[in-house]
């Protein structure tokens, strides 16, 4: 079966993706002398870095997400289809889709981003709980949630304890970001909502393989977030490796065994692998090796951009960080390329430009490195603040993040801690 798109003498970029790479990418490329198709699994654009937010009860689902067709609803030459790739055949240039079958293309860009790496620990990947998805945050909220109302009714302590110590695996910004606000959650909404639970008990355990958190930053915003943290009661434990998980036991490189019904995931990513791809273009963490102006290396006509691209080079044997900037700066050039293949103009190698790194350690504690300046405390925080509400799309999303950050800073509560559970199929 072949796709229902219509047939145009333009010709016909397809993007797998609707992050921030290839959501940039097509809005860049509106307008051009292009037939764009986007395609992606869901039917609107998530903001990732608010997505712990969801999990801990601080924002709507619908805050940090925005319906695709709302972007593009005055775009000609425009089309967008919910589906999932199966398979692509870069010979005769096209792609199998599950529901709708074939899609022809002319150019194709992967930006299909990259799922959680459980490092081949097939225990822990069952056990553990992701948050890369609304879905996955709205399923660990109701965890949370869940453990606590269940938590008011068992007298047993280590069972108790189980149901109220929460794990995070994980250093960077969003494990360190989780265990602030989960921090948070413990010293001002337990009081109130769980008055009937001693906080005292509930143990939150951040847990980092490396010597130091956010190891992106300076060593000096490192150790201010370290310090944070132990002074929100967090129980930061470092080179240190979790080695399995069976749903209640959380065992170490070091021996020692923590009981906790829930362990977060937040220690890694790897791309996945696309059928019909050949083996040679895949490098480190599965991303696809990508030359200077983000084309596949061996493939005529196909880029990856974002999480799932590599590209290395003399200066950089690494490759860029995968975080938002290098996805939308990637996406920017190779919009601009695009539309200079069609006047004959050269290409444009990319090179990326570091605009700082931030993470937020919970209320008035954050840290930040911009421009080569660092600093802490609650400028960084009022800082965070107003970079995540500009680059969140929608104004109406703007305002109602906004509505929630403020009345949480001034009665340190929301009304948002609600367990929504979807309807069990009858199976008929």
């Amino acid at each position: 079966m072949i796709a229902n798109l219509p047939e145009t003498q333009l010709e016909r970029i397809v993007i797998i993706g609707a992050g921030f790479a290839g959501l940039k990418l097509a809005r860049k490329l509106t307008g051009s002398q292009y037939q764009v198709v986007l395609i992606d699994k869901e039917n609107y654009h998530q903001f990732q870095p608010l997505m712990y937010q969801v999990a801990t009860a601080g924002l709507e689902p619908s805050s940090i997400a925005f319906p695709l067709r709302k972007v593009f609803q005055k775009e000609k030459n425009f089309h967008i289809r919910n589906d999932e790739v199966l398979s692509v055949d870069t010979h005769d240039k096209h792609l199998t889709l599950k529901n709708i079958g074939r899609v022809n293309y002319d150019k194709l860009v992967l930006a299909y981003g990259a799922d959680t790496n459980y490092f081949g620990n097939e225990n822990i990947r069952k056990s553990a709980m992701p948050m890369k998805s609304i879905s996955e945050a709205l399923a660990l909220r109701n965890k949370i949630l869940g453990d606590y109302e269940r938590a008011l009714s068992i007298t047993d302590y280590e069972l108790r304890q189980e149901l109220l110590d929460i794990v995070i695996v994980g250093g960077g910004p969003t494990g360190v970001e989780i265990a602030g606000a989960l921090a948070d959650m413990k010293e001002y909404i337990l009081p109130k909502d769980y008055n009937e639970l001693n906080r005292d008990e509930v143990d939150i355990y951040l847990i980092d393989a490396g010597n130091e958190l956010l190891a992106a930053l300076s060593d000096k915003s490192s150790a201010n977030a370290e310090k944070s943290l132990l002074d929100m009661g967090v129980k930061v434990i470092k080179n240190t490796v979790v080695k399995d998980y069976d749903g209640v036991n959380v065992t170490l490189s070091d021996g020692n065994i923590i009981r906790s019904r829930k362990l977060i995931w937040a220690a890694g990513v790897a791309a996945r692998k696309l059928e019909g791809l050949p083996p040679e273009v895949y490098g480190r963490g599965q991303r696809l090796l990508v030359d200077e102006y983000n084309e596949v290396k061996g493939l005529d006509d196909v880029y990856a951009i974002g999480d799932c691209a590599l590209m290395i080079t003399g200066d950089n044997p690494n490759g860029d960080p995968q975080v938002a900037q290098v996805a939308m700066q990637q996406a920017a050039n190779l919009a601009a390329n695009l539309k200079n293949k069609l006047r004959n103009k050269p290409m444009i190698p990319f090179r990326y430009k570091d605009l700082g790194n931030m993470a937020t350690i919970g209320r008035k504690r954050a840290v930040a490195e911009i421009s080569g300046v660092k600093f802490s405390g609650f400028f960084a925080w009022l800082t965070w603040l107003f970079v995540h509400l500009m680059s969140i799309l929608g104004t109406k999303n703007k305002v109602m993040i906004f509505i929630n950050w403020a009345v949480a800073y001034f009665t340190r509560d929301q009304s948002l801690r609600l367990i929504m559970r979807p309807k069990e199929s009858r199976g008929d």
